[in-house]
């Protein structure tokens, strides 16, 4: 067993870090302001999920609180399969979680040489986490504090100042095509493409793409061989966690539309850069241009953010990778610790396919990763479910409605993510993603009961 070592402090800096890293700082803005004035329902439909799902993993945690999450939770509640189903769902959709942040790290940091950034990135990241959670979490907690504050003042900002400043100008929410061809005697309109917020029709996979955010919590739930009294801290943790970034989101969701706007995210031209230096600020840097804040102190609090976020999301993939070789569901070697405690040999074989995602022509990791770990969430629901009803509930006992709304959810924007990740051309990719999910475990299934 791994040292207890980690608190409710760290646990929740760890869930706050992971959630504002791997979603804040992305293009996710983009698929929630296409939903038009349906923009804050699809956070708050990502934010429901979110809550449903991280009180199922609540309760599954306090009776289970060892390493692999829902993994664990499904082999114990369900069976093996839908514990292989977890665990494969969540090494798949973690790994291009890390690519994600690892592309989002590079773009902010060096923009012409994103990908050989992110690579660097995610080898740095692996050789941090190889030296112990102490220092991750502590890490995290640090990182979080400052990120947290530093786009809690972006938002007072936004708030405080006329919402005709800046791109807003330029942004309409009524849904009409945009054309800019009317400003600047027709200047920009080869720079800012034409384009129309799909509003209700696009609200599916708006809310799809904002869960992306959300999912930090988890990272909780699969230390919970290092958390100290895990029954307590991991639920409180949780919650806690989720208070703060759904608190952010919404604020920075309603900055954002009032002073970008949904053509400003696409257009990629911000205000006192040159027309051909376009497409090189990300949102929130975007945002702070637009309100006059400095957007090199976005950049480095991105990249503070980002980096964080790496470290928790390659920490959690490693210990379910860790379970699942205990388990023998990956190779035993995988379940190696090194003398910190870190799962080293699985955070690299996880750093090493993330590391290769980085430099693939997929139309969006984002909703990949949504994809997959709403699959894991499912299980978890599911394995909540059958908890419940066996009366084997400890310190949390959700009721059934919830878990039932919960997987519901799941299953909903799992089925809108997938196709919407491929992209047009990669049909390939959503049965990829099958294959790799429901058809590589169903295949174990099958070996081991002719063995």
């Amino acid at each position: 067993m791994t040292a207890r070592r980690v608190g409710i402090l760290g646990a929740t800096g760890i869930g706050v870090g992971s959630m504002l890293g791997a979603g804040v700082f992305s293009d996710m803005w983009e698929d929630v302001l296409a939903a038009g004035q349906w923009y804050l329902a699809a956070i708050g439909i990502a934010a429901l999920v979110a809550v449903l799902n991280a009180l199922s993993t609540a309760q599954l945690a306090a009776a289970h609180p060892v390493a692999g999450g829902a993994y664990a939770y499904g082999r114990a509640e369900l069976n093996p399969w839908a514990g292989h189903v977890a665990g494969a769902a969540f090494l798949v959709g973690k790994t291009a979680s890390v690519a994600v942040a690892a592309g989002v790290l590079g773009a902010y940091v060096l923009p012409g040489h994103a990908q050989g950034v992110a690579t660097a990135a995610i080898a740095l990241v692996w050789a941090l986490n190889a030296r112990g959670i102490t220092k991750t979490a502590w890490g995290a907690t640090a990182i979080a504090i400052v990120v947290s504050l530093a786009l809690a003042a972006l938002i007072v900002l936004a708030f405080v100042t006329p919402v005709s400043f800046g791109w807003f100008a330029y942004a309409p929410l009524s849904g009409e095509t945009y054309d800019p061809a009317i400003l600047d005697g027709g200047v920009v309109s080869a720079l800012i493409p034409h384009s129309s917020e799909g509003g209700l029709a696009q609200l599916p996979v708006a809310a799809a793409a904002a869960f992306f955010a959300f999912a930090g919590y988890a990272r909780i739930a699969t230390l919970g061989e290092e958390v100290r009294d895990p029954a307590r801290v991991i639920p409180r943790a949780i919650i806690a966690a989720l208070a703060v970034v759904l608190t952010l989101y919404v604020g920075l969701a309603i900055a954002l539309q009032w002073h970008v706007g949904l053509a400003g995210l696409q257009s990629g031209l911000p205000q006192g850069v040159d027309f051909s230096e376009t497409n090189t600020l990300g949102p929130i840097e975007r945002l702070a241009d637009a309100l006059g804040a400095p957007v090199a102190a976005v950049t480095v609090v991105a990249a503070l953010s980002v980096g964080g976020a790496m470290l928790a999301v390659l920490a959690g993939a490693g210990r379910t990778a860790m379970a699942m070789a205990r388990e023998g569901d990956l190779p035993r070697a995988l379940a190696r610790q090194g003398s910190s405690g870190a799962p080293w040999l699985a955070e690299l074989a996880i750093a090493l396919a993330a590391a290769a995602l980085v430099w693939m022509p997929i139309s969006s990791l984002l909703l990949v990763s949504v994809a997959t770990i709403l699959t894991y969430y499912a299980v978890a629901n599911a394995a909540a479910i059958r908890q419940r009803r066996a009366g084997r509930t400890a310190t949390l006992a959700v009721p059934v409605a919830l878990s039932a709304l919960g997987l519901l959810g799941c299953v909903s924007l799992a089925v809108v993510a997938a196709p919407a990740a491929a992209g047009e051309g990669g049909v390939w990719l959503p049965w990829l993603l099958v294959a790799s999910v429901l058809g590589w475990p169903t295949l174990a299934w099958l070996v081991r009961r002719r063995t």
